[in-house]
């Protein structure tokens, strides 16, 4: 049944203290939803790349994940049953045999998952131009032509793909860091392509996730107390994958162009704030 849902580990709140903060979460059942997709997903070794991976393989896709540790890409690839290629994000000039390898590999590429970023957490002062332009040539450089590269496969075999990309929460404020600039750039790219690729059945969304439990953010998953997110704690990995996993699933068919912020409305500019 479409509405089975299946209680994810974790209970709600450890009582032994109020700083420990665990989760419950719910996710529907594996029903196949991506079944026959063939999903390449940047940054697919660790954090919400893994997540994604491990939900669209367990929904049918056919998986590729790509990341620069070949040894991480071969221990992940081999555990969840997916196809595995090293990239280097900032290597624009790899894109064309990245992609034509993925397509043998997988036999096409139907979706696309810009997930891969960094973020160095400096302050505007602290701000380096080689730590500017790492950022940039992560998050938006790469993502940018990557997309570019596949868009064009997609529309030469007259695919009718989907594009997803991973923004983040800060995309939706005012901010003085490279991460937060980059993220509203991607924003403003995601409605960009979105708006001109509709008429060739190429749906462009993207995912802004608050503060989650990975490498990146610091948080741990055995205790997720983030007191400045509204519910008091830091977001699973898998909540952001049953997002991506719909937007990627034939029923979000009539969506694109937009920015789905997972934050509990943090970012919602209230007049009462």
């Amino acid at each position: 049944m479409s509405f089975i849902k299946d209680i994810v580990r974790r209970t709600i709140r450890a009582f032994q203290s109020p700083n420990i903060v665990t989760a419950q979460i719910v996710t529907q059942l594996p029903e196949m939803r991506l079944a026959g997709k063939r999903v390449v997903v940047t940054g697919g070794t660790g954090g919400l790349g893994e997540a994604m991976a491990r939900r669209f393989v367990a929904e049918g896709a056919g998986v590729l994940i790509c990341g620069r540790s070949e040894e991480k890409l071969a221990a992940l690839s081999g555990e969840i049953g997916c196809e595995a290629l090293p990239l280097d994000l900032t290597d624009v000039n790899a894109f064309d045999a990245f992609v034509t390898e993925a397509i043998k590999k997988l036999g096409g590429i139907d979706c696309l998952v810009n997930n891969a970023g960094i973020s160095l957490h400096e302050e505007f002062q602290t701000v380096t131009a080689e730590g500017f332009d790492c950022q940039v040539a992560t998050n938006l450089r790469g993502p940018f032509f990557l997309t570019q590269r596949v868009f064009k496969y997609m529309e030469d075999n007259k695919v009718k793909g989907n594009i997803l990309f991973v923004s983040s929460e800060t995309g939706e404020t005012a901010d003085i860091r490279p991460y937060g600039l980059t993220k509203a750039a991607v924003n403003s790219l995601v409605q960009g392509l979105a708006y001109l690729y509709a008429p060739h059945g190429i749906r462009v969304n993207a995912i802004a996730p608050g503060v989650t439990a990975t490498g990146m953010t610091g948080v741990s998953n055995t205790n997720l107390y983030y007191p400045a997110n509204p519910n008091g704690r830091a977001y699973l990995p898998e909540e952001m994958a049953e997002v991506a996993t719909f937007l990627l699933s034939d029923a979000s068919g009539c969506i694109s162009g937009q920015i789905v912020t997972c934050n509990n409305a943090k970012t919602v500019n209230a007049r009462w704030k």
